[in-house]
């Protein structure tokens, strides 16, 4: 039964299957309660204004509106509220953004359910809530150089398979330029090729596959 000490959570995420065993067992805490349940970052945002709920938990990635944009609105119009991203990439850049937005933790689907309402009840006291690995990668994505805008553009097409002479071309520039922002990025993350490059971009989150 609902009373003024109940945690009231909004699970928002695209897969009904992981949306509903969230409610489901979120629902079965004698100190929580779902008050909504939303299938994209629009439909969060709205939902967020009917049932202002204590902790909001936000998957990333979600169409109609990604979870970041989702976030931001959300905390635009209630710098107070609570949210934590929930998401399956543990990419750097993922965790940067995320956090950036405003969320106030950040926690994996594979963490174990057990730690997952315990960065809930974090939250909802107003604590930050980020596990060790997470942390760390946060400090390493400090620590990283920043890629260029042209920089992840061409990273982006590595990723992609495409040789210079492909990149130049979609680019509008010489592949002499091409083999510059190669050789840049290679030095910032700290890779010897093109392949140990593209592994990384993705497990960095600098790079996201459909």
């Amino acid at each position: 039964m609902t009373n003024e000490l109940t945690i009231r959570v909004l699970v928002a995420d695209d897969h009904p299957v992981v949306r509903e065993g969230l409610s489901a067992t979120i629902n079965y805490q004698p100190d929580m309660e779902v008050v909504g349940k939303a299938a994209d970052g629009r439909e969060a945002a709205e939902l967020f204004r009917q049932h202002r709920p204590n902790v909001t938990l936000m998957d990333l990635r979600m169409p109609e509106m990604d979870g970041v944009t989702a976030i931001s609105a959300i905390r635009a119009e209630f710098p107070a509220a609570r949210i934590l991203a929930l998401t399956t990439y543990d990419g750097a850049e993922d965790i940067y953004q995320s956090l950036h937005a405003g969320a106030a933790g950040y926690v994996l689907k594979e963490t174990p359910m057990e730690e997952l309402l315990e960065a809930i009840r974090a939250v909802h006291r107003g604590k930050k809530y980020v596990s060790a690995e997470t942390a760390l990668k946060m400090v390493q994505h400090i620590d990283d150089e920043k890629l260029t805008a042209r920089e992840l553009e061409v990273l982006k097409h590595i990723v992609a398979g495409m040789s210079n002479q492909e990149i130049g071309t979609a680019l509008l520039i010489t592949q002499g330029t091409v083999k510059t922002h190669v050789t840049h990025i290679l030095t910032k993350m700290a890779v010897s090729g093109r392949s140990q490059a593209a592994i990384a971009a993705v497990k960095r989150g600098l790079v996201h596959l459909d």
